[in-house]
């Protein structure tokens, strides 16, 4: 979720809020200032029910962010780097960078995060005893918290992939089964069930009178429903990949150019004869760069011919770079998620070759002709 603002970093997890989560801010304050606290309090004055309801929202959303990062301490104890940690309008994401490799590892990354919900909302519940004789106001924040921490265990929980529910029953399946992709399948299938139940529930909902909140519940669905085809399709397509490494398809001979050389010369003779759209910068056989379109873009065209490529280029220790001997998937699943279309592929310091889009899908295209499987 690239529009996002960057909060920090927790334990070495980047935190950052997607700007949906605005919407959901507001809405839920709103929805408790003039509705719920305006029913159930009728003697709080506007102030005390708006500065509750601001409260209970931000609450809401640390508690969310305590169930994602549990997730994300675990998978990092288990040998699963963790990326980042993001907040968005439906509640969170860990973007865990890679599969579990057991059931076992699944298992128990996603059960810990309702197991976190769950503890929280014990935790709020004793901390309202506290305040009982206190405050109203704070009693009825904390109480809530606790329903809420509660309900999102339970939430969670629904066998609905990618909900931790789905993937503790993925694990379970996986189990039985011993296979990812196939456990993958059923899950995704189930999960899609449960989106259907969720829409068709809304749908229910709207007919008999509630508007909003069937509407609410439709959209879920309808995020499930997303979601876990999403997945399922991640899953099979880094499937396909598995096994192979990335020097079998990889450009053995990628066409690169010196640092010394000016900008005028590198379009001229690189870019626009040769249909370059970025071009790894070498000096001997040592990596020292890469140039793009988009840093040549950046330097007014008067100047092309004063300009060399190493003024302008992104240092090696900028780029994301691969082994020959990695696993295909894992070259897969770096284009996808830096959103590159080229990785050098490096041993040691020097460039032994380049991998692409385009060779990927020329290799994916030859083996549906030939009818291969993985």
């Amino acid at each position: 979720m690239h529009s996002s603002v960057k909060l920090g970093r927790l334990f070495g997890v980047e935190i950052g809020i997607h700007y949906s989560w605005l919407i959901v801010f507001a809405l839920v304050t709103a929805t408790l200032a003039l509705g719920y606290f305006r029913q159930e309090f009728p003697g709080w004055s506007s102030q005390d029910r708006w500065v509750v309801a601001a409260a209970a929202s931000l609450l809401l959303f640390a508690s969310v962010l305590v169930h994602e990062l549990t997730h994300s301490l675990v998978a990092i104890h288990r040998g699963m780097p963790v990326e980042s940690i993001t907040l968005f309008i439906f509640g969170g994401v860990s973007n865990i960078k890679k599969e579990a490799e057991s059931a076992f590892d699944e298992l128990i990354v996603s059960v810990v995060g309702p197991g976190s919900s769950v503890v929280l909302g014990f935790a709020f519940y004793g901390a309202a005893i506290v305040a009982a004789g206190i405050s109203e106001q704070l009693f009825v924040l904390l109480q809530y918290m606790a329903a809420v921490n509660i309900l999102l265990a339970v939430f969670n929980m629904i066998p609905g992939f990618p909900l931790d529910g789905g993937r503790v029953f993925r694990a379970i399946v996986w189990y039985i089964t011993g296979n990812m992709r196939r456990a993958t399948k059923i899950a995704g299938t189930v999960g899609q069930g449960v989106a259907y139940l969720f829409i068709f529930g809304g749908l229910y909902m709207v007919f008999r009178g509630n508007f909003i909140g069937g509407i609410w519940i439709m959209v879920i669905g309808w995020f499930l429903s997303n979601a876990a085809d999403m997945s399922v399709r991640q899953v099979e397509f880094q499937e396909r990949f598995r096994g192979i490494r990335v020097g079998e398809i990889m450009n053995s001979h990628p066409t690169t150019v010196s640092p010394s050389i000016s900008l005028r010369h590198l379009v001229e003779e690189f870019v626009l004869q040769r249909n370059l759209r970025a071009v790894p910068v070498v000096e001997g056989d040592q990596l020292v760069g890469m140039i793009t379109l988009s840093d040549i873009r950046h330097v007014p065209q008067e100047q092309w011919d004063m300009v060399t490529v190493g003024e302008v280029m992104s240092g090696a220790g900028q780029l994301k770079t691969i082994l020959p001997e990695d696993d295909l998937s894992k070259a897969v699943q770096a284009l996808a998620e830096e959103d590159l279309n080229q990785l050098p592929v490096v041993r040691g310091r020097s460039l032994v070759g380049m991998l692409t889009r385009s060779n990927l899908i020329r290799f994916l295209k030859i083996r549906e002709e030939l009818g291969l499987r993985a």
